[in-house]
């Protein structure tokens, strides 16, 4: 086992699934015409992407022309973020967010801010969830769009979407979630969520890197401003030529997650839990987020007095994150875990284990014996 690699960052990203892997193969191949092109090649090729689309639109209850592809999160956060401010003819200049979103939506929302628009961030409590009456108390006429991410990258921790949508929808503002850690992983519908606009990335749940989108309620298409502009593909909301293998594997992905998700969350969180409980058996060792409203795949905890990056190479063959891994390079602790009152300290001891369907007990057995065996030995330093 001591030679074998052991992932547990998948929050990071995913290994491809090998059925996902197969499906893309051909259009990397054989079916490599562009979609845009007039002859019987690109119609094939053409009605891939519409099947990839409704299967996408399938797992989470949209309809397909609903559903728009992109690079990924990122793009889909810059685009949706940036149009819609854009776009304002209203008098609505207010955004509201929270301090825990991801770097993309909080370094969106601060260019924003230099070209004018108010951006109110949200704290968090301990548990990482936001104050329901605090949203209520910040949200007025002027706001324009309420943008709550669903799972935190670095906890798990699930935000009340359908309900922090109702507050938002009552003063007339739109609601955007960052739901790139829960689609493929959590049942979600649109429908009764009643969101407005929703961004997801494939290589979260067995895509390949390159490849994910957004949903758009299609009463708000007119609010979307296209950062990029040429071909007009994606009814002209994303032009450039599209990622056929990416846009494919994307909908095998989704496929196969509508499949598999219950079962996949029972066995994935059996092994979360049990890593977590041992774990947490290490004196001191604290679980960071709320215990009940999390994702069953993530698990963050601090080892006080524990150095995370000198645990992280010690590990070895055993791959962790002490934070996003947009930002864990940057030698400073986590701002998440900072939001929810830890301390420099702790947050520098703390470590992020994320699992996947691929991850095994052996792995997970094999972890505890290696985590509790370097906790020992630095503690004794």
């Amino acid at each position: 086992m001591t030679n074998k690699e052991i992932y547990l960052d998948n929050a990071a990203t995913t290994r491809v699934d090998d059925d996902v892997l197969q499906e893309i193969i051909p259009y990397m191949s054989n079916l490599y015409s562009n979609p845009s092109s007039k002859h019987s090649a690109a119609s094939k090729v053409e009605r891939s992407i519409a099947s990839a689309r409704e299967k996408v639109a399938s797992l989470i209850n949209s309809e397909p022309k609903e559903i728009i592809f992109t690079s990924g999160a990122t793009e889909s956060i810059n685009t949706l973020l940036k149009s819609l401010s854009l776009s304002n003819t209203s008098k609505r200049n207010q955004i509201i967010t929270s301090v825990t979103e991801h770097s993309a939506v909080i370094d969106t929302c601060e260019y924003l801010e230099q070209q004018g628009v108010e951006v109110t961030y949200l704290p968090v409590q301990k548990s990482g969830l936001i104050d329901l009456e605090l949203l209520k108390n910040s949200i007025s006429q002027e706001t324009l769009l309420v943008c709550i991410m669903h799972v935190n990258n670095e906890t798990g921790v699930i935000q009340p979407i359908k309900e922090i949508t109702e507050i938002a929808h009552q003063s007339g503002a739109l609601m955007m979630t960052d739901a790139t850690q829960s689609v493929g992983k959590l049942p979600i519908d649109i429908v009764d969520l009643d969101i407005d606009f929703l961004i997801f990335s494939g290589h979260k749940f067995h895509s390949p890197k390159g490849i994910g989108g957004y949903y758009y309620n299609s009463r708000n298409l007119k609010h979307i401003i296209p950062l990029l502009h040429g071909g007009g593909q994606e009814m002209g909301k994303r032009s450039g030529t599209l990622n056929v293998p990416g846009i494919v594997g994307l909908g095998k992905s989704a496929e196969i997650s509508r499949q598999e998700i219950k079962g996949e969350k029972n066995s994935t969180k059996k092994l979360r839990d049990q890593l977590e409980n041992e774990l947490l058996s290490i004196e001191g060792a604290f679980l960071n987020g709320d215990k009940q409203q999390r994702i069953h795949n993530i698990t963050n905890i601090c080892f006080p007095g524990v150095d995370a990056d000198i645990m992280i190479k010690m590990l070895q063959e055993i791959c962790v994150s002490n934070g996003s891994a947009c930002t864990a390079k940057l030698i400073e602790p986590s701002y998440v875990l900072k939001a929810m009152g830890l301390s420099d300290k702790d947050a520098f001891s703390s470590i992020r284990f994320s699992l996947s369907k691929y991850n095994t007990e052996e792995e997970i057995i094999h972890t505890i014996e290696r985590v509790k065996e370097i906790t020992t030995q630095l503690k004794t330093f």
